[in-house]
């Protein structure tokens, strides 16, 4: 065992585990679908709500929900009165969402929608607080101004996988996933609307302010 996997390891070990929904959402996951891993899991799960009850959104935007695990998570946080838009394009995993959402509690909470986010952004009038980004991480760009447009200042971005099993800080070009990702962390580093800082927390997590 190497040290960057002893150091997760103990990291996960240290800290509070996922409650009985997101243990059975994670199970059900593995048995139902072809790409588990793109659950969020525990470890970042708990930041995400972490951060999440931080700041108390009273409106969030979640592009890119999977099966919900991260859903979850954001929604557990929000503010007594706050709702959570969350944007899924694969229509076959709506009932599983609406599965442990529903056991959660959080339905009220939480609108779903099934589409292209590039289709549903722009007809959500709200400012957010908070936003998730975790969907096809060739258009994270177009997703990423489509959703600053509408967070208020001062609000939080968060842009998962962003460093791509390490290939997008890697010594060669990569894949055309790393290629497009390794070009949008350089584009949101540039940029002066906003404040980032990218954690080496599971694949990756850029997190973005809003100055």
């Amino acid at each position: 065992m190497d040290k960057n996997t002893r150091t997760n390891d103990y990291c996960a070990a240290h800290t509070t585990p996922p409650d009985t929904v997101l243990h059975l959402l994670e199970r059900e996951t593995h048995l139902r679908t072809l790409s588990p891993q793109m659950l969020s899991g525990a470890y970042q799960g708990t930041l995400l709500s972490f951060i999440s009850t931080m700041l108390r959104p009273r409106r969030a935007l979640e592009i890119g929900a999977f099966t919900g695990y991260s859903t979850i998570c954001i929604a557990r946080g929000l503010a007594d009165d706050g709702l959570l838009h969350t944007i899924e394009v694969n229509d076959e995993l709506a009932w599983i969402i609406r599965k442990y959402v529903d056991m959660a509690g959080l339905s009220q909470k939480v609108e779903l929608h099934l589409d292209d986010a590039a289709d549903i952004i722009p007809g959500l009038s709200e400012a957010f607080d908070l936003v998730f980004l975790d969907a096809g991480k060739l258009d994270y760009r177009l997703h990423y101004e489509m959703a600053l447009e509408k967070l208020r200042p001062g609000g939080v971005l968060l842009a998962d996988n962003v460093l791509w099993d390490g290939k997008v800080a890697g010594p060669d070009q990569g894949d055309a996933t790393a290629l497009a990702l390794r070009e949008f962390n350089d584009f949101v580093q540039a940029d002066p609307r906003v404040e980032n800082l990218l954690l080496p927390v599971r694949d990756g997590l850029m997190m973005v302010r809003k100055i």
